[in-house]
Formats: structure tokens, C-alpha cells, sequence
């Protein structure tokens, strides 16, 4: 680590906690050189695989669009910003867990949908009525009579 006042590569750490429950630990440094103070965050960088989009056509995994995605099936839902967050942990430990280098958007849609149909039953049809490419009330209808039978057999 370099010392942002001085450049100077040795430095000693001062004091270590863990943050962000556990999930990155924050360092208190001092610089041997100059003695000045800084603090760094280290989080594990962790790989996720590549999404295979229906055109055959690959992109890196993207944390923010599958967070926007959530937020705006969730917009305006009694659902808090603590529950998103531990949602979006649960989806990518499920995608690290498959141990493959590259998944579908189906998988990753299919993922999601059984997401938001714990976190909230209204953000849940928002989502699978654009995902699903829904074409007239009779299948949004069709879905929520899914739901119905779904809760009645838990």
C-alpha cells in the first residue's frame, strides 16, 4: 500500500474492525516515512459469472442494473432498503454457488422473480409482467390465480 501524502511503501497498520456486517474490514495506517494517518477499506473481490443474454451475446455481471431492476419493481412497496440489500447478497451468493463461469438471463430472471416473490407479492407480478413479456390482463390474471394456489397450499 502506498501512502497517499508521501508515496512511501512501508506502512503499519494502527487498528483493524470489521464494517459493513462483517463483509470488509477497515484498516487505521500510519506511513513509516512521513507518520501521516489514512484509512483503507479491503473487501474481497469475489467473481461472478458472465450473463449469457437471449441473443447468444455476453456481458460481465452488473450488480447496479440488477439492483435498478429491483428498486423499480419495489418502487413505492413497503419493502426497506435493508431487505434489497440482503436480497441482492442472496441472489449473488446463488449465482456464485451454480460454480459456473457463465449463466443465462433466464436463470438470473428466474432468480430474481422467486426474490421478489418472498420480499413482496405486487413487486414480484411488476417484474415477471415485463420479464415474462405479458400481452393482456389474462395473463397477469392467469399469474396472481398462481399466487393464490401457491399461498393456499403453504
Amino acid at each position: 500500500m502506498y501512502c497517499p501524502f508521501c508515496t512511501a511503501t512501508d506502512t503499519k497498520v494502527i487498528d483493524s474492525r470489521l464494517v459493513a456486517d462483517g463483509h470488509q474490514i477497515r484498516r487505521r495506517r500510519e506511513c513509516l516515512a512521513c507518520h501521516e494517518r489514512y484509512t483503507t477499506f479491503e473487501t474481497a473481490e469475489l467473481v461472478m459469472p458472465r450473463i449469457i443474454k437471449r441473443d447468444g451475446s455476453r456481458e460481465p455481471f452488473n450488480e447496479d442494473k440488477m439492483r435498478s431492476g429491483l428498486v423499480r419493481a419495489l418502487e413505492k412497496r413497503p419493502v426497506s432498503t435493508e431487505q434489497v440489500e440482503l436480497s441482492i447478497n442472496k441472489l449473488k451468493s446463488q449465482l456464485r454457488a451454480t460454480g459456473e463461469r457463465e449463466v443465462t438471463s433466464e436463470m438470473l430472471g428466474k432468480l430474481i422473480m422467486a426474490q421478489l416473490k418472498e420480499l413482496d407479492k405486487v413487486a414480484y407480478l411488476r417484474f415477471a409482467s415485463v420479464y415474462l413479456s405479458f400481452e393482456d390482463i389474462s395473463e397477469f390474471a392467469d399469474e396472481i390465480a398462481r399466487l393464490g394456489r401457491e399461498k393456499k397450499t403453504k
